[in-house]
């Protein structure tokens, strides 16, 4: 007799507390991530930018989760429409998803599901800001976040990862965000930048980082975020990819850290904590969309070659003239785009899926898909980001007024300073003039700042890897 056929078919997958649980858990580990990339930038810019370089991060967190809710999971997440955009009227506003319902194919509930891809929609944007420090209103950043999430980002989360999106379909992969994250924010950011133009001084003036150990904390808070950025994206824990994701994620990130400091020995003489940061953050972007297709030695391959790579790319924008403030076109657009290529050399065919690299027999197909979603996402954020810029530097004007920018951004758009050297508190109220010793002119800062420089008035540039060396410039 033949069998029924409810025995035929596979068995609906039902909610595992354990990925349920994994995955918030991953969710809540890359919202740190934003703060972290606060405080990494944060401590790269001079003193009189710090809080607002903080507040373009944490902008990002409210807008976009607003947006997210409204609408934003709708075009990412729901029906395709044309391979290009989703939409799903029971994802508008969250409100038609069931307690229990399940992510299709997957063994958490679409609550889990949103909120992790939440996260990944709030630090894309918050990457660009690193690239316009020292310059651009905060209201125009603001609404900037906003147009951008909607236009650029939600529609390319769909291409990536959605259901019929059209480079989903196509089959490149892009584990946790190599195209859509990482390649789409640093295209953005050359895109503004070639509408807002330089910082007043730039290529003349130092503008030393103002707190290394600052950036190192960021780092070092980004490097354990990036776990639940990576092995989180897997959704699940049940079959070892994720744990693979996790291992090669540490792998990558320590071989890029030790190439771009052995790089930076021989081009600057010498290892600085600054090139340590920037390399393990260069190591974290490379290995990304690649983690979940290669082996562990293939992670430490891409893990070396895009530390070298990123660590050439930071000074490239003193050869072109573009003012990436923060190298985020150095780091996060040439890592982005090397991990997502390196996944055509480097996959194996025994991981995330079969699809196999060149250097494991499959020939040139899979680099060739790579090359087009990385160009096709880096040409369309490229564009959209420079006129949506454009349309906002027209009408509102991006950029703060020339005296603000010299004086200082934090005082003139927070009201604050980050560090009180006057020990009155740190807030616009508190800012008196102290007498001086020794006839010496009355400060803001107080006696204990009189005659000397400030402290964002000297040292070097805060480019990731290209700072001079005394020994090499003395």
């Amino acid at each position: 007799m033949l069998p029924a056929l409810s025995t035929l078919a596979a068995p609906a997958p039902a909610l595992s507390t354990a990925n349920t649980g994994f995955v918030l858990i991953c969710s809540a580990l890359v919202m740190l991530m934003t703060p972290a990339l606060a405080f990494f930038y944060g401590g790269m810019v001079r003193v009189k930018s710090t809080l607002n370089m903080l507040m373009m991060s944490f902008i990002s967190i409210g807008i976009v989760t607003v947006l997210w809710v409204l609408y934003g999971f709708s075009i990412a997440f729901g029906t395709d429409f044309g391979s290009v955009v989703g939409w799903s009227g029971e994802y508008v506003g969250l409100s038609g998803i069931g307690l229990t319902e399940l992510w299709d194919g997957y063994t958490i509930p679409v609550y889990v599901f949103a909120v992790f891809q939440l996260m990944f929609a709030v630090i894309t944007p918050a990457l660009i800001s690193g690239a316009l420090a020292d310059r651009v209103k905060f209201t125009a950043w603001a609404l900037f976040v906003a147009l951008w999430a909607t236009v650029v980002y939600f529609p390319v989360a769909h291409w990536v990862w959605g259901a019929g999106g059209w480079l989903f379909e196509m089959g490149v992969i892009d584990f946790a965000g190599g195209t859509a994250v990482h390649v789409n924010a640093g295209a953005a950011a050359l895109g503004v930048i070639w509408v807002i133009g330089r910082r007043i001084g730039f290529g003349k003036d130092p503008m030393r980082p103002h707190s290394l150990p600052l950036v190192m904390l960021g780092a070092g808070l980004l490097w354990f975020g990036w776990f639940g950025f990576n092995a989180g994206s897997w959704l699940g824990n049940d079959d070892g990819v994720g744990a693979v994701m996790f291992v090669n994620t540490q792998v990558a990130t320590a071989a890029a850290m030790l190439a771009w400091l052995a790089y930076e020995k021989i081009r600057h003489g010498a290892f600085t904590t600054l090139g340590a940061a920037s390399g393990a953050v260069a190591g974290l972007v490379a290995i990304t969309p690649a983690g979940g297709s290669c082996s562990p030695l293939g992670a430490l391959a891409i893990g070396a070659i895009a530390g070298v790579l990123c660590a050439m790319a930071v000074g490239l924008k003193y050869r072109f003239g573009y003012d990436d403030s923060l190298d985020v076109v150095g780091v996060h657009l040439v890592g982005g785009v090397a991990g997502s290529l390196l996944v055509g050399f480097f996959a194996t065919g025994g991981v995330q899926s079969e699809a196999r690299g060149l250097f494991y027999g499959g020939g040139l197909e899979q680099l060739g898909k790579q090359a087009i979603g990385v160009f096709s996402v880096l040409a369309y954020s490229l564009v959209v980001s420079a006129l949506l810029a454009l349309v906002l530097d027209r009408t509102m004007g991006m950029r703060v007024d020339e005296e603000v920018e010299i004086s200082g951004i934090d005082q003139d758009e927070h009201a604050e300073t980050a560090y009180d050297f006057s020990g009155a508190g740190g807030g616009a109220g508190s800012r008196r003039a102290v007498p001086a010793p020794d006839g010496l002119p009355a400060t803001p800062g107080g006696p204990a700042s009189a005659g000397r420089p400030a402290p964002d008035s000297t040292g070097t540039d805060n480019a990731t890897g290209t700072a001079p060396h005394p020994k090499v410039d003395a």
